[in-house]
C-alpha cells in the first residue's frame, strides 16, 4: 500500500520544525532527512516487510519513521529529545492514522535503553546521530539479541570503518567490535542535499547481518579490552601496544605467541577471532 503523500518533503519538515520552534542542534548531531525518495530507498535496502518489528533510533521529525511504518508490522522509535518525542505521535496520527496501533514511542536515551515495548525487534533501521553512532549501534546489538539485521545511516567515514576488513587502512575498534556481533558491509552512499541542515560530511549506509560471536572461552568484555589496548596507540606493534594490558612487553609477547599471533604485528592486521584468542591467553 503506497502512501506517497504520507511521507515528509522539505516543506513539511521545515513546517513541523517551525511549529515546534525547533532549530536543529549540532550538539545532538541533528540533521533531518527532507527527501522522501531517500527514506523509501533505506526501507527497501533494509528489506522491511509486514512481518517485521523494527526499532528506530533518533526518529527526529519522523521522515524515516513514516516510511518504516508504511512497510513494517510494528515500529518502535527511541527519541531522547523532549520536543521531538512529544511531537512524533501526532505526526504519525495525522499522516498514517490507520497505522497508529503499530507504532510505539520510547522517550529515552538509546544508550540506556534495556527493554522495549511490544514484540522483540528483529531489525534496527536508523539515521544515527553522528556523534554517538558507533556506541549506540554496539549497545543495541548487545542489548537486543533479537535484532538479526540492521541498516544504519552514518557519516561516510564511520560507514567505512564499520565495514572495514582486517588489514584495511581504516580498520579499527569499531570494525572489530561490530564484527563480534555481525557481518557489516557498505550498502550505498547518501548525498548531503537530502538533509536539513545539509551536513558538511557525506553519509553512507551500512548493512549488518547478525552472526554468532567467535567461539572463545573469553567473555566479550575481555575480548573488547584487548581490542581497545591494541588500538590505543595506532601503528604500534602488539608487543608494545599490549604491554600494559598484559603487564609487561615480555608478557604481551608471550600472550601473542600462545595465541598464534605475531608479536610484531599491529592491531590493524588482526581479525576478531585473533583478538578472542589473545584474550584467552591474557597472563
Amino acid at each position: 500500500m503506497e502512501h506517497g503523500d504520507a511521507l515528509l518533503g522539505p516543506a513539511d519538515v521545515r513546517e513541523l520544525a517551525a511549529a515546534l520552534g525547533l532549530r536543529p542542534t549540532k550538539q545532538r548531531g541533528q540533521n533531518f532527512v527532507i527527501d522522501a525518495n531517500t527514506v523509501r530507498r533505506i526501507v527497501r535496502a533494509a528489506g522491511v516487510g509486514e512481518n517485521d518489528t523494527v526499532v528506530e533510533i533518533g526518529p527526529g521529525l519522523g521522515s524515516l519513521t513514516l516510511a518504516l511504518l508504511d512497510a513494517a508490522g510494528h515500529v518502535t522509535a527511541v527519541e531522547i529529545d523532549d520536543v521531538l518525542a512529544a511531537a512524533l505521535p501526532a505526526t504519525v496520527a495525522a499522516r498514517l492514522p490507520e497505522r497508529v496501533g503499530r507504532f510505539s514511542l520510547v522517550h529515552a536515551d538509546a544508550m540506556r535503553v534495556t527493554e522495549l515495548p511490544g514484540p522483540p525487534p528483529g531489525a534496527l533501521v536508523a539515521n544515527l546521530p553522528y556523534n554517538v553512532a558507533v556506541p549506540v549501534l554496539l549497545h543495541m546489538l548487545a542489548t537486543f539479541p533479537s535484532i538479526d539485521r540492521a541498516l544504519v545511516m552514518v557519516q561516510s567515514e564511520v560507514a567505512d570503518r564499520l565495514a572495514a576488513a582486517p588489514g584495511s587502512k581504516v580498520y579499527g575498534v569499531p570494525s572489530v567490535k561490530a564484527a563480534w556481533y555481525a557481518e557489516a558491509r557498505r550498502a550505498g552512499a547518501i548525498g548531503r542535499t537530502v538533509f536539513w541542515p545539509a551536513p558538511n560530511v557525506d553519509s553512507g549506509l551500512v548493512a549488518l547481518t547478525r552472526r554468532e560471536p567467535p567461539r572463545t572461552t573469553a567473555g566479550r568484555e575481555e575480548v573488547f579490552a584487548v581490542v581497545d589496548a591494541a588500538f590505543a596507540q595506532r601503528r604500534k606493534m602488539l608487543r608494545s601496544a599490549l604491554a600494559s594490558w598484559a603487564g609487561s612487553p615480555a608478557a604481551a609477547e608471550a600472550a601473542c605467541v600462545a595465541a598464534g599471533v605475531s608479536p610484531g604485528a599491529r592491531g590493524e592486521a588482526l581479525s576478531v577471532e585473533d583478538f578472542a584468542r589473545l584474550a584467552e591467553h591474557r597472563p
